[in-house]
């Protein structure tokens, strides 16, 4: 069942925290990355986040996958994270968070998200969703990057 996760929550928190560390690492190995950043997020930090996460929790409450999303100017909505246990890729976890957020969202305008040039399951996931290529960049680490948009 998908629902917003309370940051609040400590348990939560630290599935989340767990989580990202999991998909970053896969992430990282993607897009082809040798040295892996450390994440500077703490639990306390994400607890304090402004950001709304939804996630796919058991019945038992273990979190299979989250998406995170922040309104950084009206009517556009960044999603700023997608993330899915890696026992439980190829689920369609991440297509159903997805799917929730733009359901949810149906005031919204315009939805932004980057990803890795290489991750080509992410990539595809969200032009599967109507999301186009804006412009390519190089961030940190030469990692590239794409910037895709969605019209609400």
């Amino acid at each position: 069942m998908i629902s917003i996760i309370s940051l609040q929550d400590p348990d939560m928190v630290e599935q989340v925290w767990l989580l990202q560390h999991l998909a970053f690492r896969l992430e990282a190995s993607a897009i082809g990355l040798r040295l892996i950043p450390p994440l500077p997020e703490t639990f306390e930090s994400l607890s304090n986040s402004a950001e709304t996460f939804y996630g796919e929790v058991t019945e038992d409450g273990d979190l299979l996958g989250a998406i995170a999303v922040a309104e950084k100017s009206p009517g556009i909505l960044t999603i700023t994270r997608l993330m899915v246990q890696p026992d439980h890729l190829r689920e369609g976890i991440g297509s159903r968070l997805l799917q929730h957020v733009l359901m949810h969202h149906s005031h919204i305008k315009r939805f932004m998200v980057n990803a890795g040039i290489r991750n080509t399951p992410a990539v595809a996931l969200y032009q599967k969703f109507g999301f186009a290529p804006v412009e390519s960049y190089t961030a940190d680490l030469g990692v590239e990057l794409i910037l895709m948009q969605r019209d609400g």
